[in-house]
């Protein structure tokens, strides 16, 4: 838990992602905190747990298309979290809660075991540089970690537009009794996201890998 697997990013924080950040409501998780109780806090809805989503327009979309199940939004970035209430609590959305931290620090020390019903992780950042890879999230530690956070035959859905990152989670996911899956056809309801597009113009193909969390 002392690897950081993400880019500490200094955003100017906007007049409106500032309000959204001061309003006073049940939609921003504190860390560090107690146990979650996600039953309580998602009026019983299985729980996906969502890591890094930018500004949260894909996560919005899919709390909005499927409102019976909830979404633990989770990201470092002030900004981008300050963008994700204002859009929550501009459509309404009561299947959405948003933590500003780690979350593999967050599953480590705030969730219970087999909490989760799922995990989505879309572009995590892919750490090119070789003395980096180590800080990649997705890992035989933090793929075991993050197991025992999902229920039996919960899910983890992984996309990215990174091809060594691809082989390293082919490896890695592979080799974990906990997980089983590999590569799928790209889910027609997943939105696209910036870091998609971003990515598609530069010509990098996007690689969707699906994994069931074995009994």
């Amino acid at each position: 838990m002392t690897i950081r697997t993400y880019k500490p990013r200094r955003w100017r924080v906007t007049r409106g992602q500032a309000a959204a950040l001061a309003t006073d409501d049940a939609l921003l998780l504190r860390m560090p905190g107690p146990m979650l109780d996600l039953k309580e806090l998602f009026d019983n809805r299985p729980v996906v747990m969502e890591i890094g989503f930018g500004g949260g327009a894909a996560t919005v979309q899919m709390a909005a298309a499927n409102p019976a199940i909830g979404i633990l939004a989770v990201d470092v970035h002030t900004a981008g979290i300050g963008d994700l209430l204002a859009r929550v609590r501009a459509r309404q959305l009561a299947n959405v809660r948003v933590v500003k931290g780690d979350a593999l620090l967050l599953a480590h020390t705030m969730l219970a075991a087999g909490a989760l019903a799922g995990i989505r992780l879309y572009f995590p950042d892919p750490w090119p540089k070789t003395r980096h890879h180590k800080r990649r999230l997705v890992t035989a530690a933090n793929s075991a970690l993050l197991a025992a956070h999902t229920q039996p035959n919960g899910f983890w859905h992984i996309a990215t537009d990174w091809a060594p990152y691809t082989t390293q989670i082919l490896e890695v996911l592979s080799a974990s009794p906990h997980w089983e899956g590999g590569v799928i056809a790209r889910p027609e309801d997943r939105p696209a996201t910036r870091f998609e597009n971003t990515a598609l113009r530069a010509g990098r193909p996007v690689t969707d890998l699906y994994y069931t969390r074995t009994a």
